[in-house]
């Protein structure tokens, strides 16, 4: 598309060369300094195909593809579509130029050329190029407006809870049943900030979580949030899928191996459980999407076990891991606000 501002860049197309030395010279005087000519239809498309133009003149009658054919061309191409054409003709070539109106054509220009009709038919045209070009922009302007708007959603919700907000402007409130959550926790991460410049502590702790969004897509989990110095995802919530738990304890796995080979090795503890959550959107400004209950809880508490790397499991997302991992029971351990609960490590998956 020409930029709006631009000089207009007009293309003559006559196979009579006297007709196209006089309407040339006629434009120069109005003003119009970007000209272009073609003798045929063929020569017409070569120069459309390789220059842009704001504006085509285009004798009616010509021989080999005339202007008829030229412009029913020019109108099929999604690339030429939008050029406006203004047809060249002779007073008897009338019911011809009716015919290139109803094909697209701007307007027309009677033989012999009249300064004034050319200077406001031309005129006239270019503007409703500009107009349109100006309206092209804005509304190319609007949908670049629009996908930024939605990565930005697409940043904060899960893919589900975007298309929610959008059709209705809120993400409802509701109860879910059987949730896996995850919980990603930084063994010391405190004490880490204390030792490491802001911008040190930022640009390590995105390296984590954009890993760790990573794992999650790839294994399935909707990231809901970075708690702090934890990130915490689900399965099931917005999404079925057909094996939560371990797609949940794989994902976890991944993620502590992924943390321990970053430039600054993080130690990583992972808290998974299975149970019912609350859900929704909270707040007016820099809003977000949240998850509550217990089974968030323990999740939680399952995360701060000791001081070491290692994925947690309730005896619930135990029960449901299924075969295909390692684990040891670590007996029922007191987790703040749970009381004595029994909890599993995860070594990994087991060999086939």
């Amino acid at each position: 598309m020409t930029r709006v501002n631009d000089p207009a860049h007009i293309l003559v197309v006559d196979d009579s060369e006297e007709n196209r030395y006089t309407l040339t010279e006629r434009l120069r005087r109005e003003g119009y300094e970007n000209l272009a000519m073609a003798c045929d239809g063929g020569e017409a498309l070569a120069r459309l195909a390789t220059q842009p133009f704001d504006l085509v003149l285009l004798d009616v009658v010509m021989p080999v593809l005339d202007g008829i054919g030229l412009l029913a061309q020019l109108k099929a191409d999604e690339h030429l579509r939008n050029i406006p054409v203004v047809m060249i003709s002779a007073v008897s070539d009338l019911d011809r130029v009716a015919r290139c109106i109803e094909l697209g054509a701007e307007d027309y220009l009677p033989k012999p050329f009249n300064k004034v009709i050319l200077r406001a038919r031309i005129g006239s045209s270019l503007e409703r190029k500009r107009l349109r070009d100006a309206e092209h922009a804005h509304l190319a302007e609007i949908e670049a407006q629009r996908r930024r708007l939605d990565a930005c959603l697409n940043a904060i919700f899960p893919a589900p809870a975007v298309a929610e907000l959008e059709s209705t402007g809120r993400i409802a409130a509701r109860r879910f049943e059987d949730v896996t959550v995850l919980l990603a926790d930084v063994v010391g991460f405190t004490a880490y900030c204390e030792r490491h410049s802001p911008e040190e502590v930022v640009a390590e702790f995105d390296r984590f979580a954009r890993s760790c969004e990573d794992l999650f897509r790839a294994h399935g989990l909707e990231k809901i949030n970075a708690i702090g110095d934890a990130v915490l995802a689900t399965v099931n919530l917005l999404r079925t899928h057909a094996e939560p738990v371990p797609a949940a304890v794989r994902c976890g796995l991944a993620i502590v191996d992924a943390a321990a080979r970053l430039p600054e090795p993080w130690a990583v503890r992972v808290g998974i459980h299975v149970g019912p959550v609350v859900a929704g959107m909270v707040g007016r400004e820099k809003f977000g999407f949240d998850i509550w209950g217990h089974t968030v809880n323990l999740a939680g508490r399952l995360s701060k076990i000791g001081d070491q790397p290692a994925v947690f499991l309730s005896a619930v997302a135990r029960s449901r891991a299924g075969d295909g991992f390692v684990t040891v029971p670590l007996g029922s351990l007191p987790l703040k606000g749970k009381g004595e609960t029994p909890v599993f490590r995860c070594l990994g998956q087991a060999s086939a």
